[in-house]
């Protein structure tokens, strides 16, 4: 059995859920632990049997419940060295035995799910998305990315199933409350992906045979489920690509469970 799944989507915390055969990952827990346990408890997964966290970036929306987790269920947490030295003093004494540094692009296994952490680009000390092997099912994580690199598409092309984001519409953002600043952050090619943006790479995606899409990472200020749903649902129907028969599309909720899928593989 494979499930993958939004625990918490949005700029307020995020925190991600691959379990296969008995290998429970979370990529990173942008929510307390016991928030994050009573999350899990609703896909009948016990924090307990969690093998491992594998952190995206250092920003308090991704690792705040990082280090509780880890401490109070001796989970093994890992994320390149860029990371760990931006992270650290925010997740307090992670044990050594904890601490895990991988490279990236460079694949490893957690139990019987490989790993391929690809470089995005954010505003961040290095961030990564996450390419995973179950099965012979691949799935992504593409969140926190400014534009969409070469790299960063050869890395998710031809998963079957992404959690992609869709953080803001860009005329809400340049109309919101937000300062000019920030609004200049967002918009650029460190800062996050527009709803736009989010529907050319979710049409590259089907080409290569993704067949299921969860956006993710909206901006409460910024977006709206609904507009970056039908933004990339119409762009998508445009270039012909018909959904629920080429791909299923949905949207991670931001303060629950949203399953992305739950097959045998």
């Amino acid at each position: 059995m494979l499930l993958f799944a939004s625990l918490i989507s949005g700029s307020s915390g995020n925190c991600i859920v691959l379990s296969h055969n008995g290998t429970n990952i979370l990529i990173d827990c942008g929510m307390s632990a016991k928030k994050a346990g009573e999350a899990l408890s609703k896909i009948s997964i016990n924090p307990n049997d969690i093998s491992a966290i594998l952190v995206t970036h250092e920003h308090i929306d991704h690792i705040s419940g990082v280090g509780v987790m880890s401490r109070k269920h001796n989970i093994p947490v890992y994320a390149n060295e860029n990371t760990w030295l931006a992270m650290e003093q925010k997740l307090g004494n992670i044990t050594d035995a904890n601490r895990r540094v991988f490279k990236n692009y460079d694949t490893f296994e957690i139990g019987n799910i490989g790993i391929k952490p690809f470089k995005t680009p954010h505003d961040s000390a290095d961030s990564v998305g996450y390419s995973m092997f179950a099965g012979n099912t691949k799935v992504s994580l593409a969140t926190d990315i400014g534009c969409v690199t070469r790299e960063m598409f050869e890395a998710v092309r031809q998963s079957e199933m992404v959690i992609l984001e869709a953080n803001h519409d860009v005329e809400m953002l340049k109309t919101g409350p937000y300062s000019y600043p920030l609004k200049q952050r967002i918009l650029s090619d460190s800062g996050h992906l527009s709803n736009d943006m989010s529907a050319r790479f979710a049409y590259e995606l089907v080409k290569s045979g993704t067949k299921k899409i969860m956006l993710g990472h909206l901006s409460n200020e910024n977006n709206l489920p609904q507009l970056a749903f039908e933004t990339v649902k119409s762009f998508l129907q445009l270039k012909d690509v018909k959904i629920n028969a080429d791909v299923q599309l949905n949207v991670a909720k931001r303060f629950d469970v949203s399953c992305l899928c739950g097959e045998n593989v």
